[in-house]
């Protein structure tokens, strides 16, 4: 594990493996970098691979006041630290990361993202315009695993009786303990989950190419979301990776990765 700090002194941990150009891999909700690690592994081959916990989450710190700016320039430090540029995977929320990280600077070469959860339509119903401030409460009075519950029902819309099972089971605790950091999530998409065209000028200085996927077995309101981004960005393509759903296998993965990144 290596740690390198960010502009407001946090300290960020991450895994560097492999050789070849800079991939820093962004996570979404829950996710820390042992659960990167299984995409880090198989693209170690091919890039030098800077896999990170985001702050708040496993050996990273978690300096308050959160904004986004903040992880804008934590990927900032870890681009210094790989050599002055990368390429970045993000899948999820982590994508949206990745787009804010783009348009803030010309540091990242290409960028491909993968099922950015917007909600530009009525195929889903949209999350409570409350969302922040109701996950602030909950993980304030140290309700942690209701936290969890509300981000997973109503913003990944995971049935209600499947969570409850999730509660009882070894790993809760774990999902438990990174509850403060969907906050920090639930800001990144704040306003985007509506059923709401995207807000063009969020992204509009984002000029490098750009490969959005979605998965062909996934949700339609995932599928429509990645072909509006494609339409806001100015140079992005869009592909479908069929029979994968939101979580995505390494296997999948890799061979396209290897392709945008190295054409």
């Amino acid at each position: 594990m290596n740690k390198v700090s960010s502009r407001d002194g946090t300290q960020i941990a991450y895994d560097k493996t492999g050789q070849g150009p800079a991939l820093i891999l962004v996570a979404g909700a829950f996710q820390g970098r042992m659960a990167m690690a299984g995409y880090a592994e198989p693209l170690s081959k091919t890039f030098t691979v800077y896999n990170y916990d985001r702050r708040g989450r496993g050996d990273s710190g978690d300096t308050q006041p959160y904004a986004i700016e903040r992880e804008i320039e934590d990927i900032d430090a870890l681009i210094e630290a790989a050599g002055g540029s990368a390429f970045i995977f993000g899948g999820s929320s982590g994508a949206v990361l990745a787009l804010d990280a783009a348009a803030h600077g010309p540091n990242i070469t290409k960028l491909v993202l993968y099922e950015p959860p917007f909600v530009v339509d009525n195929s889903r119903e949209p999350v409570p315009e409350d969302m922040v401030d109701q996950l602030k409460e909950l993980v304030a009075t140290g309700r942690g695993g209701d936290a969890a519950e509300l981000f997973m029902t109503k913003g990944s819309l995971m049935p209600a009786d499947m969570v409850a099972g999730m509660r009882t089971q070894p790993f809760w605790p774990e999902v438990e303990a990174v509850a403060p950091s969907l906050v920090y999530d639930a800001i990144l998409m704040d306003g985007t989950m509506r059923g709401n065209p995207l807000p063009r000028d969020r992204w509009a200085t984002v000029s490098i190419p750009t490969l959005v996927m979605y998965g062909g077995a996934g949700q339609a309101w995932s599928r429509n979301a990645a072909k509006a981004l494609t339409e806001v960005l100015p140079d992005a393509e869009q592909e479908i990776l069929e029979g994968q759903f939101h979580t995505l296998t390494p296997e999948i993965l890799t061979p396209v990765l290897e392709k945008y990144f190295l054409a």
